[in-house]
């Protein structure tokens, strides 16, 4: 399972990863990414129980944040658990994408 539950907060729409993002499971993220995007509201990407995430899975989040950009919206990270940050750190994206500790303070920042 890579994409467990979906919720809406306010004007954001909080997508909840979880297990291992790879390639037999980004494809379903990238899908769950940019049929929400659709929607018109902003992304928040839970990564608290992502235990690995490998290429495939950072590309769909590049995927998605581009779009997202592109379409005037956000798409940030929330509760990136540490192995998906080491990830995120050695591909230098810790500084492309928006990072919060939590979701509290995600909403709190306003996205």
């Amino acid at each position: 399972m890579a994409v467990g539950q979906i919720s809406e907060q306010g004007s954001y729409i909080v997508i909840a990863l979880d297990g291992e993002i790879d390639l037999e499971t980004a494809p379903a993220v990238r899908k769950a990414l940019l049929d929400h995007l659709k929607k018109g509201k902003n992304l928040l990407i839970d990564l608290a129980a992502v235990s690995y995430i490998d290429s495939s899975g950072i590309a769909s989040l590049v995927e998605g944040l581009q779009m997202a950009r592109k379409h005037g919206h956000d798409l940030a990270l929330v509760s990136v658990s540490q192995r998906a940050h080491r990830v995120l750190e050695l591909a230098r994206l810790d500084k492309v994408f928006t990072l919060y500790a939590d979701l509290a303070s995600a909403l709190a920042a306003g996205g």
